[in-house]
């Protein structure tokens, strides 16, 4: 989600609680600021959020190992 400066400011406890479920963007003048996220919410769930088709049993070490591999074969 994104939000100007001031709705933020405006709103804090509001989007606080959407925190738990979602990342925040925050912007001034038009230009991404800041970015809050809920530190309990892995990279995985939250890339799963923004990128299509992403299995629902995608997890960080299912994609580090396909990671290494793919470096492992290359390097």
């Amino acid at each position: 989600m994104t939000v100007t400066a001031t709705e933020f400011k405006t709103n804090f406890g509001k989007y606080l609680e959407l925190i738990a479920h979602e990342d925040i963007f925050i912007t001034r003048n038009g230009k991404t600021i800041a970015k809050v996220v809920n530190p309990q919410i892995s990279a995985v769930d939250s890339l799963r959020g923004m990128l299509k088709d992403v299995p629902d049993d995608v997890d960080l070490d299912s994609l580090k190992e396909e990671r290494l591999s793919k470096y492992e074969n290359h390097g």
